[in-house]
């Protein structure tokens, strides 16, 4: 039977919109299922808590699992190419830090480009702070600078590893300080700091909880912290920008999914976040640990992402450091 010209046309309207259908449902009703959280790093440091601190109250909110899974390995890349490759539909996110934003510069030849692949939805900022040994004959950041400077070469710091962000903290404060220091990286920054309280290294720039006991017993000293802003945790501790104008360094830890995943996810999980973000009791947890959150939008995130890769890269540069 031949239709008529009119329903012809209808059906092969209605054809061609049967398949935006399906994806237009999908992101209002998603997740449908069980989200999978994709952590660039071993159990217990900062990436992991920081993920594990956000998946309760998306899964409370969202009605779904969010299951942390770790993935360590190659500088946060393997985990990162994994999250990429994987379809966009927002079942796979990926729990990294500010070793994203160090990598673009770090590695000639990433199989992924960070700011075009992901779109982050999900940002909190912790100041490291400036340790040293009490051996060290130094109280202050100045007193530091003077004392590195009459002995060039002669003070060795620690960091978490090549290319690290308490690496590259170490190195612009090289560079802006005009001292000469020799770097010793170790796998992690737990061995780091065991080797600074025991003299083995002079200076460590680290986060501050794992510090605080060990500052308020003197086994080590707090000479600074590296962001603009104080912090809480160490309200007495100036900030290493009051000697060393322009110097900035904090360790971020972020949550994003590939680009290509629909604005209503992107959109939708950057508000839930924004909103367990601005919970009373989370802000509490995480001034527990010296961070706070950045409560902004996908495009903001976006920004924030593309200045620090900037910053980073000319430090890398300037070092001359090479990932390993």
């Amino acid at each position: 039977m031949k239709l008529p010209r009119r329903n012809v046309l209808n059906f092969a309207i209605g054809a061609v919109a049967l398949p935006l259908l399906p994806r237009s449902a999908f992101s209002q009703d998603y997740p449908t299922r069980p989200v999978r959280w994709i952590v660039a790093y071993a159990a217990g440091g900062g990436t992991d808590i920081f993920a594990r601190l956000m998946a309760q109250p998306l899964s409370e909110r969202l009605g779904q699992p969010f299951v942390i899974e770790n993935r360590a390995g190659a500088a946060s890349t393997i985990a990162t190419e994994a999250v990429i490759r994987a379809p966009a539909d927002g079942y796979m996110l990926l729990g990294t830090d500010a070793a994203a934003a160090i990598n673009a510069t770090l590695y000639d030849h990433l199989n992924y480009n960070f700011i075009r692949d992901m779109a982050l939805i999900g940002v909190i900022r912790t100041s490291l702070v400036m340790l040293v040994h009490p051996s060290v004959p130094a109280k202050t950041a100045p007193e530091f600078i003077a004392y590195a400077k009459a002995n060039p070469g002669k003070i060795a710091y620690a960091s978490s590893g090549v290319g690290t962000p308490l690496h590259a903290a170490g190195e612009m404060f090289k560079i802006m300080a005009a001292v000469n220091m020799t770097h010793v990286p170790y796998r992690g920054a737990g061995p780091a700091l065991v080797d600074l309280l025991g003299g083995q290294v002079q200076v460590m720039f680290g986060g501050a909880p794992p510090a605080l006991e060990h500052i308020r017993s003197g086994k080590i000293r707090a000479l600074a912290v590296t962001t603009a802003t104080h912090l809480d945790l160490l309200p007495d501790i100036p900030s290493l920008a009051d000697f060393v104008p322009g110097y900035d360094a904090s360790q971020w830890y972020c949550v994003g999914l590939r680009k290509r995943t629909s604005v209503e996810i992107v959109n939708k999980l950057n508000k839930e976040i924004n909103t367990a973000f601005s919970d009373p009791k989370m802000k509490g947890r995480l001034a527990d640990l010296g961070a706070t959150a950045l409560l902004a939008s996908p495009d903001e995130l976006e920004k924030f992402l593309a200045e620090e890769t900037e910053k980073w890269a000319k430090v890398i540069q300037a070092a001359g450091i090479k990932g390993e």
